[in-house]
């Protein structure tokens, strides 16, 4: 496992781990609740993290979380089930399909 990620902001590590799981990267979230410790332990330890399960995985993972999401306005898409989708959207609301599936 390799650390991918990390933040005092617990609502950032989670959108990270989001945004890896959306790419099929499979991860964990460590110390997310350290930071009530901050103080008994140095600072620097009480970060969340996000961790990659394989290592192999770990450049692609840092890649797409200096990429971050699609950007908004890109070009409508169909969902292999049949909804049409605006080009923000990432995922199908109707079936949870990613774009490009």
């Amino acid at each position: 496992m390799k650390r991918v990620f990390s933040s005092f902001d617990r609502i950032a590590v989670f959108h990270a781990r989001n945004l890896l799981e959306t790419e099929g990267i499979r991860v964990t979230v460590r110390n997310e609740m350290l930071s009530s410790a901050m103080g008994e332990l140095p600072p620097a330890e009480c970060q969340a993290e996000v961790w990659v399960t394989d290592d192999a995985e770990a450049a692609r993972a840092e890649r797409v979380l200096r990429e971050g999401s699609a950007p908004a306005g890109g070009a409508p898409w169909t969902c292999a089930c049949g909804e049409a989708l605006e080009g923000q959207f990432l995922q199908c609301w109707r079936c949870g399909g990613s774009r490009g599936a």
